[in-house]
C-alpha cells in the first residue's frame, strides 16, 4: 500500500498561515533555505503522522462556495470543543459543523485563514 508522506498547504499569506496552524495546532514551521517555502513539524518523530510545507499559493484564492479541489487533511486532537475554539480565535471558519461519525468520533471541517478545508477529529475512546 502506499501511504501519504508529506502535504502542503497553499497560502496567499503564508505568514498569516503559519501564524494559524502554530497557534492552533502547536506546528513547529520553518523557512527552508533562502526560498518562499517553509517545513511543517506536525509531531515527534518516534510518532505516528506526516510532516509537511508551506508555500506561496500561485494563483486566486479558492471562491468561499468552491467545490473541494485539493487533498483535505484530517487532525487527529484531543479535545475538538478546545480546538473549534483555538479555530475561530485565530480567524478560522467553520466548513461543516461538529458531527458524531458513529464509531469513528466527533468530526469537524474548518477553513484556515487561506480557504483551505481541514479536518478535526476527536477518536472515540475504545476501552
Amino acid at each position: 500500500m502506499s501511504r501519504p508522506v508529506h502535504f502542503e498547504i497553499h497560502a496567499a499569506d503564508p505568514e498569516r498561515a503559519r501564524n494559524f496552524y502554530s497557534s492552533v495546532f502547536g506546528w513547529k514551521i520553518e523557512q527552508w533555505g533562502d526560498i518562499p517555502y517553509w517545513t511543517i513539524a506536525t509531531g515527534d518523530d518516534d510518532q505516528p503522522g506526516v510532516n509537511g510545507g508551506l508555500l506561496p499559493r500561485r494563483g486566486p484564492a479558492p471562491a468561499p462556495d468552491a467545490p473541494v479541489h485539493g487533498y483535505v487533511m484530517t487532525i487527529s486532537v484531543i479535545d475538538i470543543d478546545a480546538t473549534i475554539a483555538a479555530i475561530e480565535v485565530n480567524g478560522g471558519t467553520v466548513a461543516l459543523p461538529k458531527d458524531k461519525m458513529p464509531g469513528v468520533g466527533l468530526l469537524a471541517y474548518y477553513k484556515d485563514t487561506e480557504g483551505n478545508i481541514f479536518g478535526i477529529l476527536q477518536p472515540d475512546e475504545r476501552g
